[in-house]
């Protein structure tokens, strides 16, 4: 499992796109805290799942 800050995740809109960005990239686990703006991703790259959010608009760093 990775984590990853995104600081432009602040509402349910954007943990659903995240969640189907990721999802369909092949993430096995998802674990969002919203209030620190962190998504948890297991089964994927760290290279994959920043690239995956860059593409949908949501630039995020590993932590």
């Amino acid at each position: 499992m990775a984590t990853f800050h995104m600081p432009d995740m602040s509402c349910g809109h954007c943990k659903a796109s995240v969640t189907e960005a990721l999802t369909q990239a092949g993430a096995e686990q998802l674990s969002f805290d919203m209030e620190a703006r962190t998504v948890d991703v297991t089964g994927l790259a760290s290279e994959t799942v920043i690239a995956k959010l860059d593409e949908i608009g949501f630039p995020a760093v590993q932590k």
